[in-house]
């Protein structure tokens, strides 16, 4: 938008010019569509007019072109909105492989953030310039919305479920952070802003004051304290299944069906385990709903993200092991 008329907040991320592109061009079709249902109606009023009471408006047939015209024309211009409305729905819901992951929770009424370093604010979020940043969002309590209007960014916090969304700052700055969903009677008050500095002065944010730990630190402590330690083993011996590079991979169930092991799978698992039992196991792990927080819950999900299983080295061609053969012989 133009910084001398502003219709709308400032454009500070990758995705704020198509979402403006988008709404503009909504905003255009349906201006002009009624602007031109208003002239029509208003010529219509005045040449179509009753000028006397004997007046009787004759019968008038039935045109197939006008019928065409005004079915497809529209069609075609719902079909653009829907296509185009589609392109930047996917974009805005699917962060970047190298995206920085900030977890969200909100709380009446303020939001609790935390870095992948460890470090934690409340109603403040610091991010690099350039840097995509996928947001990790859930609630405490009730339902609030994570909403930055000049990133064009708008997430519901939803208890018990995991909302992404992302951002990639193109401006250093303070922007606005609201909570656009009614929460209660201090929703008002559940304010506060993104700070967007630039890469060298966020490292010496992050550098300033005591090193805190990653929430994947945060997460195996949890796990030896909760006991989980003794069920879960590192190896096929314990109570429990095998952790170890299960995150993301598909786990069949008791019940005979299959599920991935996502985070809301393992939300679920560590809440109420009996919901969901593995096959081959008992339903013995205790359930951990009102034992530990949300903050908790998602550092026990990124420690079990963490156990991945190491990729085994690729065995050498017989090219390449007769090469290593003769170097070994000239030594």
């Amino acid at each position: 938008m133009s910084p001398a008329f502003p219709l709308a907040p400032e454009r500070a991320s990758s995705v704020a010019p198509e979402v403006d592109a988008l709404f503009l061009f909504i905003l255009g079709v349906t201006g002009i569509v009624a602007l031109g249902i208003w002239v029509v109606m208003l010529y219509f009023a005045i040449r179509y007019r009753r000028r006397s009471a004997d007046d009787r408006p004759p019968v008038i047939e039935g045109s197939l072109a006008l019928e065409l015209t005004w079915t497809i024309i529209p069609l075609l211009l719902m079909g653009v909105m829907f296509v185009w409305g589609s392109k930047v729905f996917f974009h805005l819901n699917r962060p970047p492989d190298d995206a920085m992951t900030v977890s969200v929770v909100g709380k009446r009424w303020m939001w609790k953030l935390q870095h992948p370093t460890g470090q934690r604010e409340v109603n403040e979020l610091h991010v690099p310039v350039g840097r995509a940043v996928k947001l990790v969002i859930t609630s405490e309590d009730t339902i609030h919305s994570f909403f930055v209007p000049a990133f064009r960014i708008k997430k519901d916090a939803v208890p018990g479920r995991y909302n992404l969304a992302w951002f990639q700052a193109t401006k250093t700055g303070a922007y606005h952070l609201f909570c656009a969903e009614y929460c209660g009677t201090e929703h008002s008050k559940m304010i506060g802003r993104v700070v967007v500095m630039e890469p060298e002065e966020y490292q010496v944010w992050l550098a300033g004051g005591p090193a805190p730990e990653s929430p994947v630190l945060q997460g195996e402590k949890l796990f030896t304290d909760l006991n989980c330690i003794t069920c879960h083993r590192m190896d096929d011996a314990g109570r429990g299944p095998l952790l170890k590079g299960i995150f993301g991979r598909t786990v069949k169930l008791a019940s005979g069906e299959e599920i991935v092991a996502d985070a809301a799978y393992v939300r679920e698992s560590i809440l109420t385990p009996a919901a969901k039992v593995v096959a081959g196991y008992q339903p013995v792990m205790p359930a951990f709903q009102g034992q530990v927080n949300e903050e908790q819950v998602l550092a026990l999900i990124a420690y079990i993200e963490s156990l991945r299983t190491p990729t085994p080295s690729a065995p050498a061609s017989p090219a390449a092991a007769r090469t290593q053969a003769r170097g070994a012989s000239t030594r």
